[in-house]
């Protein structure tokens, strides 16, 4: 990114020492991060900000690991935080996308039921939906579904013709873009591990006084800010711990596992075909994604996986695996679900077995016609008692430290979808706590 940075005055960030010092550090640099270094410098222009990424890419993980799908906001409880998020953002992403020329596809999307019990709860879905003010929704029967998608079979189905896809990643960069062209700096391969107050001795009087807080990196490379941001996604309770804030709620990485079609078969899915929630399960059910270039996802399931960034079936990291496995919240999570739990871990090893639900919807497809995809790994916060965390969860602290840092523990999912409303959040938050 050499030539983002010297469009904004390098100088403008140094001080002796090669230490740099800036107002405001944001830590993370997946789309949830991206997108706030963005709102914030763009309120802000006068003031300095510098985000720091622990990857040599930015985007690298959930925001460069997920299905690609822009949301219309259809399953959320009417006037939750998560339903107008994703409402709104859907609808800036897209005006975002059209300003910017980014590529997207307005390809909608059918929650498809199969059998008859599934009816009222598609009904209820779609009243939902409505409440939510998602735009054109609408009910069809079994030979509307085959119009829209002829290999699809269904006896009702939610159309939700808002629904898009697009590159997440892309749009992720393009925040970044964002932010250097307004003066931020991005630095990356810097992994924050500590965050603590400037110590009086080295301080120099001034220095210290207008920058009291030491951001540090495993290289031993030091910012002086006056607040920070964390913005840490798949580690945002391990940011939180080390600032001497809270570790709850715990982030506990399940790992969902795609199949794609092989290329002789994209012709059976047109839009996302989704099935009915099962509300016993607390994940939504694989799916049909077509991606923008041109290739169809199928799934995902959902296992716990043992790394935090694993996305391979046999990543393995003994610390996150203890971690999670002796986590309360945990627990009592697996125990509720374990029949589910294994019935998925099942589903990833045998494809066979996720090959058989997909059928449900589209009776053409074979074994065959599969094969292996990618994997995304995804950040789900968990309380004590082993609920998912839906909403927001801000957390900062007392004390000197903690009175100048705002973590972003969680970001309500889709944070793809809803990133610039949740920007628009988290700086309020910002300036509410930190009188910028």
């Amino acid at each position: 990114h050499s030539e983002h940075t010297t469009r904004s005055e390098p100088d403008r960030y140094s001080i002796l020492g090669g230490r740099w010092t800036c107002d405001v550090a944001v830590v993370g640099a997946g789309i949830v991060g991206l997108a706030t270094a963005r709102e914030l410098i763009l309120r802000h222009p006068s003031l300095n900000f510098i985000l720091l990424e622990k990857e040599k890419e930015l985007a690298a993980h959930q925001s460069g690991h997920n299905s690609g799908v822009i949301h219309s906001g259809i399953y959320y409880t009417p006037g939750s935080l998560k339903a107008r998020l994703c409402v709104r953002g859907a609808t800036l992403a897209y005006e975002y996308c059209e300003k910017k020329g980014l590529p997207y596809k307005r390809c909608g999307k059918l929650i498809v039921a199969v059998e008859q019990e599934e009816i009222p709860r598609l009904k209820a879905l779609y009243e939902r939906g409505m409440q939510n003010n998602v735009r054109d929704l609408s009910i069809i029967d079994g030979k509307e579904i085959r119009e829209r998608e002829p290999y699809c079979r269904g006896i009702m189905a939610l159309d939700s013709p808002y629904t898009g896809i697009v590159d997440w990643r892309m749009v992720a960069l393009r925040y970044g873009e964002d932010f250097e062209e307004a003066g931020g700096k991005v630095v990356t391969e810097s992994e924050v591990d500590d965050i603590s107050m400037v110590k009086e001795s080295s301080a120099g009087s001034t220095e210290g006084m207008k920058y009291p807080i030491a951001v540090k990196d495993k290289k031993g490379n030091e910012i002086w800010c006056r607040y920070v941001l964390t913005c840490g996604g798949l580690y945002s309770d391990r940011l939180s711990q080390i600032s001497g804030c809270s570790r709850e709620p715990r982030i506990v990485p399940f790992r969902g596992d795609y199949l794609v079609l092989k290329p002789e078969k994209h012709y059976l899915v047109k839009g996302n075909i989704y099935p009915v929630p099962d509300p016993r399960f607390p994940f939504l059910g694989v799916h049909f994604t077509p991606r923008m270039d041109g290739s169809v996802w199928l799934g995902p399931n959902a296992v716990l996986a043992f790394k935090r960034e694993g996305y391979k079936v046999y990543d393995f990291n003994a610390r996150d695996f203890a971690d999670a496995l002796s986590f309360r919240g945990l627990q009592k999570l697996v125990m509720r679900n374990i029949t589910y739990g294994i019935g998925e871990m099942y589903r990833g090893v045998f494809i066979g077995a996720q090959v058989k639900i997909l059928q449900k919807y589209i009776p053409e497809l074979s074994l065959s016609d599969v094969l292996r995809g990618p994997a995304g790994v995804r950040a789900q916060a968990l309380d004590r008692d082993g609920n998912l965390v839906d909403d927001f969860v801000f957390d900062g602290g007392v004390g000197d430290v903690g009175s100048r840092v705002l973590h972003v523990r969680n970001a309500p999912s889709p944070a793809a979808t809803s990133s610039l409303a949740i920007a628009e959040m988290v700086a309020d938050e910002v300036e509410s706590r930190f009188s910028l």
